[in-house]
């Protein structure tokens, strides 16, 4: 009997140790996110993911001892646990400040004209851009994680909404820069005159001209 004791003890501590999974967590959450989403206009699956992400779904030391699930910083009461993140009385008190920031500060603020309930890759790109994070790739894990877990499902999409298309911020180059240099020969010119014009040097323009002799004539064109 001692023995079955003893088991069932080490079970409920390793269970407790594991901490909780990322799927009780949304659980847990999801309606708080989504009365966030009904009355601020903020997507709920944004909210939740911010917060996994943040907390790693509650089980980050702010999250167990200060109720911080967004990695906010500021004063806090606690005297277990050292941190520069501030306090709250319960996750759901966290959640709202979160959402209030978004509401009062700016430029989070700003983000309510940009983008709808719906669109939560606007959102994260937006709250990334505006300051949230100093990675670069914050929103990317953010969206991430929505797609795994699959918390658009609590974003209420009307039928047939479609997701705004944005434009890369990164612009490819032109074929235009891509193409190779040249310079058309002229009357007078030579190898020496052509490369002090263009800041080459002579071999260079050998080189890549596959020339053996510094003979030129007007009209001929030359790589740079």
């Amino acid at each position: 009997m001692k023995n079955i004791f003893t088991f069932w003890i080490l079970l409920l501590s390793a269970i407790t140790l594991k901490g909780q999974n990322t799927e009780d967590y949304i659980t847990e959450h999801a309606t708080i996110a989504q009365t966030l989403m009904h009355e601020h206009k903020i997507p709920a699956s944004l909210i939740l993911a911010v917060a996994i992400h943040e907390s790693a779904s509650g089980n980050s030391r702010i999250a167990q001892y200060l109720n911080n699930h967004f990695g906010v910083k500021g004063p806090n009461n606690n005297s277990e646990i050292r941190s520069s993140y501030r306090d709250y009385l319960s996750a759901e008190e966290s959640y709202n400040h979160f959402v209030e920031i978004m509401e009062t500060r700016s430029p989070f603020n700003n983000l309510f004209g940009k983008y709808d309930k719906y669109d939560y890759k606007g959102w994260a790109r937006g709250i990334q851009r505006s300051g949230y994070a100093h990675s670069r790739s914050w929103a990317s894990q953010v969206i991430a994680l929505i797609k795994k877990h699959e918390l658009y499902q609590y974003d209420e999409r009307p039928e047939g909404y479609e997701e705004p298309v944005y434009k890369s911020a990164y612009k490819k180059k032109s074929s235009k820069s891509r193409l190779t240099k040249t310079y058309t020969v002229k009357p007078g010119d030579n190898l020496s005159v052509i490369a002090k014009k263009k800041g080459v040097t002579v071999k260079s323009l050998m080189i890549k001209n596959g020339l053996k002799k510094a003979n030129l004539k007007p009209g001929q064109k030359i790589k740079l």
